[in-house]
């Protein structure tokens, strides 16, 4: 037993095991929204062409949200080096659509993505649980920068504060409503169902900074805050993992029971 002990103490992960990051993506909660946000900024994203190139995205948006959430609970949970392992993947299997296609995706399209995984990690939680201080935030944006790192992204910012700078340039500049972007949101209707639809919207308008809600024209609407003050409820009665398996289709019951990691 002490042997076990000692191993398990000895080991290395690429995120520290009490840091805020894993209680983020270790809550299904969480997880769910920062995709819902992501979601809709992927919809208007310049180099949203390169998700239609794969055709993965549009042809099953919740299938592709469950694939998205294993590799990034890889890097998150696991010891340091099957995370590096699994950001290699990512980096290959970019490389592999790249060499498909002929041509690189562009790199600020590689840093946007980052800067969403650290933007809606932190709005996320701060919707369903509390404001995180300053330190948690950096510390957000570590784990990430890590990662961008790792995957040869060029012009990354080193610091929190100088992330805040740049996200908001980006958004200015990276984001348009196109043909691309009425057609995700057509295959999330067709793909989550009226009502399913109806809730993701009602969320992303809780959660996505002004410019890409007026790009969407999600606007504001006093039921987004109804049912989040129910969906709080249901947290502290604790039947919350309930209403998410009704929200979400029965076809992904597995994946759905799997979005809570104790």
């Amino acid at each position: 037993m002490q042997t076990r002990r000692k191993i398990f103490f000895l080991m290395k992960y690429f995120v520290n095991k009490h840091s805020i990051v894993r209680r983020i993506w270790g809550s299904g909660d969480t997880v769910l929204l920062i995709f819902a946000g992501a979601s809709a900024e992927f919809a208007l994203n310049k180099a949203v062409d390169w998700l239609y190139f794969t055709g993965r995205l549009p042809s099953d948006p919740l299938k592709r949200l469950f694939s998205t959430i294993a590799y990034a609970r890889r890097i998150v949970f696991v010891e340091h080096d099957d995370a590096l392992r699994a950001i290699d993947n990512i980096t290959a299997i970019h490389k592999g659509v790249e060499a498909q296609r002929g041509k690189a995706i562009p790199e600020w399209a590689y840093r946007d993505m980052l800067y969403m995984l650290i933007d809606y990690s932190i709005r996320s939680y701060e919707l369903l649980e509390r404001k995180l201080s300053l330190s948690e935030k950096e510390e957000i944006f570590d784990v990430f920068y890590r990662m961008g790192l790792r995957m040869k992204i060029r012009d990354l910012p080193t610091d929190y504060h100088k992330w805040l700078q740049l996200r908001h340039a980006a958004l200015g500049e990276n984001l348009i409503n196109g043909d691309f972007t009425k057609d995700l949101y057509s295959q999330y209707r067709i793909h989550l169902g009226g009502f399913r639809f109806w809730i993701l919207k009602h969320a992303q308008r809780l959660l996505v900074p002004e410019t890409v809600n007026h790009l969407l024209g999600l606007g504001k609407h006093p039921l987004a805050h109804v049912i989040l003050a129910l969906y709080k409820l249901s947290h502290f009665i604790r039947i919350n993992s309930a209403v998410r398996n009704a929200i979400l289709p029965a076809a992904y019951k597995k994946e759905v029971l799997a979005l809570d990691i104790p």
